[in-house]
């Protein structure tokens, strides 16, 4: 129990309006500064830092301030004060004033921290890691995670105040693979069997709304077992909804306007009361992405008809026999002759970049300023072709026209890419700008090789097009869903669809995927039992909260937005884990640990 009291102010909450108060402020020692007859040390606690001054006529407390060492925890007790016009410091939201201190006590030492806190940004990431403890004291942490409970708060109060209904579903849930691995946890009470984590709540939100629920929110925990990569977690929050008898642009106005509300009370960020929708095949061809950044030119352009014939055979074979496309990008005076921004290295080393997206090189011409062209494709072509694909692609002196031929899965990937790199390397994009649309009317399925059958591009329970559904046996890649994406700055931050609530359209859609009678009822029967009494027409969405919170906080790394996150390989670095666990844990659940060969 603390000797001085109760605290009576944050230390950043105090200002010059309190002057002459007596206040009691506790947190950490962040600096320490002995100048003789005067102690100084800044206080710090998640709202920010305050001086405190010690005095060598407290004979008491000086003593005990002469012992105060980085990080140890603190309660003071003293007078609020101007500081002296010399001493103000403007860089603090408390420069202006401090507490001359009458009280002191210390409720904790600290070891030396193994980094400075106000350097934290200069030290390795895996130290900080394995230390987030302390980590999560630096500014930049403190408030990403401040802004990550307002965001929080703002959903719950905006859908409360809408008619949504928070509902908690199960953490311990049945496996329906499809998708991503699930993350098992074994019964110990039914030898050999197991619960899986909720990818989603998908399945539990849609039988909710079975159950007469009508309108229900989560800010859900999900778990996939997935191979990492830059920005994904084995375990994130969403923000999940799900509404009933609502159409989809009435889901869509609903959710877009509390991103609106989220953007503009937790970070003063204005967006559009209204945004554009960009169908799916749209989005592809002029950007070779689902999610686009509009924030900047660089669009494809498909010279596949020019191709055709043209005599150059990389060209022909990707039109004519891989029946793919041949595309390509103008980066518009990235060449020009007194300040390029690709060099000749550049462009070659373009060219090895590009096969990571399994693309067979980049064939370029740079247009010069007499009109002179640098390629080494062009010498195939007729001179007809190449001012053909010049006008088609308006090349002028100064710019280099990009090319990749392949199947259109290859194509958009790596211009898709390429384009975002671009970008960056030629400063083209206003970060300051928030960019947001609809992405909608994706495809229903997608070919997968490695199972070689289609699968849900979202997920089975989506609504395919009311005029698609003809088609779902002859031609499924001709069936477009009733999927929405909302794309913020070339992000996808949330997607959801319509949700199919008639059950033999859910078993056509299940026999699409390959699915027998016997493996719907095993692993979905559950579900689709549910809809034989009554299911409403239905939708929803979800958002990625810790992707809101990384735009919303100027962030590019999701570690940033989360505050025990994992590594690249899964693990914890603060804790270790995943770790062994005793035998006898293990023979309670029936398991035998075997290495893996």
């Amino acid at each position: 129990m603390s000797k001085i009291g109760a605290r009576t102010s944050y230390c950043a909450e105090v200002g010059e309006n309190d002057v002459g108060k007596t206040v009691t402020v506790k947190g950490w020692a962040a600096k320490r500064r002995d100048l003789g007859g005067l102690i100084f040390v800044d206080l710090r606690d998640r709202t920010g830092i305050l001086q405190v001054v010690f005095d060598a006529s407290q004979i008491e407390e000086f003593a005990l301030a002469e012992s105060v060492r980085s990080e140890y925890v603190l309660a003071v007790t003293g007078t609020l004060r101007h500081r002296s016009a010399e001493t103000v410091n403007p860089k603090l939201q408390t420069g202006a004033v401090e507490v001359l201190a009458h009280g002191l006590e210390i409720l904790a030492d600290s070891d030396t921290p193994p980094f400075a806190i106000d350097d934290a940004d200069k030290v390795n990431e895996l130290t900080r890691l394995k230390y987030r403890y302390l980590d999560l004291r630096t500014d930049g942490m403190t408030e990403r995670t401040r802004l990550k409970s307002e965001i929080m708060f703002e959903t719950r109060n905006f859908l409360h105040k809408r008619g949504f209904w928070e509902i908690e579903t199960p953490y311990l849930g049945k496996s329906t693979p499809e998708g991503a691995r699930d993350y098992l946890v074994p019964s110990r009470v039914k030898n050999g069997a197991f619960y899986a984590l909720p990818q989603s709540p998908q399945l539990y939100k849609q039988l909710l709304m079975v159950g007469g629920m009508d309108k229900y929110y989560q800010i859900a925990r999900c778990f996939r077992d997935e191979d990492l990569r830059a920005n994904r977690q084995p375990e994130f929050t969403q923000i999940d909804m799900e509404m009933s008898f609502m159409t989809q642009q009435e889901i869509m106005d609903t959710a877009y306007a509390l991103v609106r509300s989220v953007f503009g009370k937790c970070a003063g960020v204005k967006l559009p009361a209204k945004i554009r929708q960009m169908p799916y095949d749209e989005a592809m061809n002029r950007f070779g992405s689902d999610k686009p950044d509009t924030r900047f030119g660089l669009e494809l352009v498909d010279i596949s008809d020019i191709a055709k014939g043209c005599g150059f055979q990389v060209f022909e074979r990707a039109v004519e026999k891989v029946g793919g496309s041949v595309r390509l990008i103008n980066a518009k005076g990235f060449v020009k002759e007194d300040d390029p921004i690709l060099s000749r290295r550049d462009i070659d080393a373009l060219g090895e970049w590009v096969k990571t997206y399994k693309a067979k090189g980049l064939a370029w011409i740079s247009v010069r300023k007499n009109g002179e062209l640098l390629s080494s494709i062009t010498k195939f072509m007729s001179e007809e072709t190449v001012k053909a694909i010049l006008a088609r692609a308006n090349a002028e002196a100064g710019d280099i026209l990009l090319f990749c031929a392949d199947k259109n899965e290859v194509v958009y990937k790596t211009l898709g890419a390429l384009r975002l790199h671009l970008a960056e390397k030629g400063k083209l994009i206003d970060k300051s700008k928030f960019d947001v649309l609809w992405v909608v009317d994706f495809p229903m399925f997608e070919w997968s090789d490695e199972e070689n059958r289609f699968m849900a591009m979202h997920h089975p329970f989506t609504m395919p097009h009311e005029e698609d559904i003809q088609y779902l046996e002859s031609d499924p890649a001709r069936v477009r869903a009733a999927a929405y994406d909302l794309v913020i700055n070339g992000e996808e931050s949330g997607g959801g669809s319509i949700r199919i609530h008639d059950r033999n359209l859910q078993k056509r859609i299940f026999n699409c995927l390959g699915f027998t009678d016997e493996q719907i009822e095993e692993r979905f029967g559950f579900f689709v039992n549910a809809f034989n009494y009554g299911a409403p027409p239905h939708g929803g969405l979800a958002f990625g909260l810790d992707r809101l919170v990384m735009m919303l906080a100027g962030t590019d790394n999701i570690k940033d937005v989360i505050t025990f996150p994992k590594i690249q390989n899964a693990s914890d670095m603060m804790t270790q884990a995943p770790t062994p666990v005793d035998k006898k844990q293990t023979d309670d659940l029936g398991l035998k640990i075997v290495d893996k060969v």
